[in-house]
């Protein structure tokens, strides 16, 4: 951080004691570059008028299709941006009703139970009139039914002649462990509601991540699981897909739901031209083959052109031909420095600096108030500990509802929100460490309580206070991880998509960078701290 001399620098000798100024204000150049990049971003649009944003949730059907969408727009001379891994169908909700997102794949089931509280199957034409009065439509049916589904390994219902939903019901099932996936058993066509329409005993369990299950259904660390009926691992992992012999599952066609005034005509080549075979097949190749959502979506789009595999084909040639051609699978050093690295090194930078600039600018204030005024210490610092016990996602989840969007603007303020607590702690306690000898050589001297606090006491607390800064800085490079759930980039990106693949490569893509960030952070500050302390000593 650069700095520039103070025009006063007041020495005194009092017995030991000896008062040396310390520089504490940014440079004019970097407070006006912190303040241009900070109007930009919170200012800008959400997106330009003439581009058109993708969103996709944090599976890879999901970002697969999402990858297909962008594409195409794209071919046809659309400018398109992709937002991946935006979380559960509320964020998305949300994206779509603040214009952050104009499109993105879903499922009429979902539409019909998530979003629009209602039951039963419509029509496309009901649905939409139902979406209407939101400022939404779904159009373009892809052409596949991807409905929920309870599965067991093979060997583990054999043992207890379990092929039904309704067999949960049996004695021996009653010891069952379940590894259902977070967004179900929040859902309404979710746990809960199968949980009552079957009068299954099962206590509610805790959430598991839906990319994880199946290793752990796998190693039998969980007995049942919830999945999607085009999901890659069925087959491979040998699982037996439990009849809904009660029906409570509705069809979840996949479909395109956008806000009303999305013009959908470029991509109505895509209506009828994905079937459950071909989809299965993609997501095995993001899944069990390695191979990058957006190579898997230009492999497709690649292969069919304009004229795509038919809804009702029993197999397709898209399939054979990315089977047969799959490329190598990368390496973890091709993935670490993928085309993608700079661009997630410099939103990553922004979310941590951003967020820290402005944490500084008010942490540091309430530090002093803290200080100077005893009896607020106790509630404001108990105010800035309880806003940090919140949990990320919660956190952004609620400032997505407050602001009203996602993506940078929501991701900065919780980070904020996390960097206060360090900050504003320790200069209180930088401050609280100052010696009253310090104060009252100073005051001999003649110098106000400002000047004072401006020359003496502040300089004499920056060590402690810097400690603060430093570590609100490493917390935030790790929690900036979980800006990539509402949109706001940086490497959490790759942990999210790792996560949704389960691929161990991706998701040390994401974290060894952001772990390297924070360990070079750590050493940037204490190579300030170092070169501040010994004209502090002298």
């Amino acid at each position: 951080m650069r700095t520039h001399p103070s025009p006063v620098r007041p020495e005194v000798s009092k017995g030991q004691h000896r008062v040396t100024a310390m520089p504490m204000t940014l440079s004019t150049r970097s407070i006006r570059f912190i303040a241009a990049l900070l109007f930009a971003a919170l200012t800008g649009p959400a997106h330009a008028a003439d581009k058109a944003t993708v969103g996709s949730k944090r599976f890879t059907e999901s970002y697969v299709l999402g990858e297909i969408i962008t594409q195409t727009l794209t071919a046809q001379g659309i400018k398109a941006e992709h937002k991946q891994g935006l979380g559960n169908t509320g964020i998305l909700e949300q994206a779509l009703s603040s214009g952050a997102v104009d499109i993105y794949p879903e499922y009429t089931g979902t539409i019909v139970r998530e979003l629009l509280k209602r039951e039963g199957s419509p029509s496309l034409a009901e649905l939409n009139t139902w979406l209407a009065p939101r400022g939404l439509k779904a159009a373009v049916p892809l052409g596949f039914n991807n409905t929920y589904a309870l599965a067991m390994l093979d060997a583990r219902a054999s043992e207890l002649g379990i092929n039904t939903i309704s067999d949960l019901l049996r004695a021996e099932a009653a010891g069952l462990r379940l590894g259902l996936s977070h967004e179900f058993l929040a859902r309404a066509d979710g746990w809960p509601a199968l949980k009552a329409a079957y009068k299954l005993p099962f206590a509610a369990p805790s959430g598991l991540d839906h990319g994880l299950a199946y290793d752990a259904v796998s190693g039998r660390q969980v007995d049942l699981i919830d999945i999607y009926s085009t999901d890659a691992k069925v087959d491979t992992y040998k699982l037996r897909v439990l009849k809904d012999d009660l029906n409570f599952f509705p069809r979840y066609d996949a479909v395109l739901l956008m806000r009303m005034a999305f013009d959908a005509t470029p991509l109505l080549k895509l209506e009828g031209r994905i079937n459950a075979q071909t989809m299965i097949a993609m997501n095995a190749q993001a899944e069990l083959g390695g191979q990058s959502f957006a190579d898997v979506a230009k492999r497709f789009l690649a292969a069919n052109g304009s004229s795509a595999v038919p809804a009702g084909s029993a197999s397709s040639g898209a399939t054979e031909t990315a089977t047969a051609t799959a490329p190598t699978r990368a390496t973890f050093m091709q993935r670490l420095f993928a085309p993608d690295f700079n661009k997630l090194a410099i939103e990553h930078l922004l979310l941590v600096f951003g967020s820290l600039a402005m944490a500084v600018v008010v942490g540091v204030p309430l530090g002093f108030a803290a200080w100077r005024w005893p009896g607020s210490s106790a509630w404001l610092l108990g105010a800035v500990g309880v806003v940090q016990t919140v949990p990320s996602l919660a956190l952004l989840s609620f400032l997505i509802a407050l602001i009203g969007g996602i993506g940078l603007l929501p991701a900065l303020l919780a980070l904020f929100i996390y960097a206060l607590l360090p900050i504003v702690s320790n200069t209180c306690a930088g401050l609280k460490g100052v010696s009253t000898g310090q104060a009252q050589a100073a005051s001999s001297l003649g110098l106000t309580r400002w000047q004072s606090l401006l020359h003496v006491q502040l300089p004499q607390a920056a060590p402690v206070m810097l400690a603060g800064v430093k570590t609100a800085a490493v917390i935030n490079v790790g929690t900036a991880t979980l800006a990539a759930f509402v949109g706001a980039g940086g490497f959490g990106e790759r942990i999210v998509s790792g996560l949704a693949v389960n691929d161990t490569q991706t998701m040390l893509a994401g974290a060894v960078p952001a772990a390297v960030l924070a360990l070079g952070l750590q050493a940037l500050f204490s190579l300030i701290e170092r070169r501040i302390t010994p004209g502090l000593i002298r």
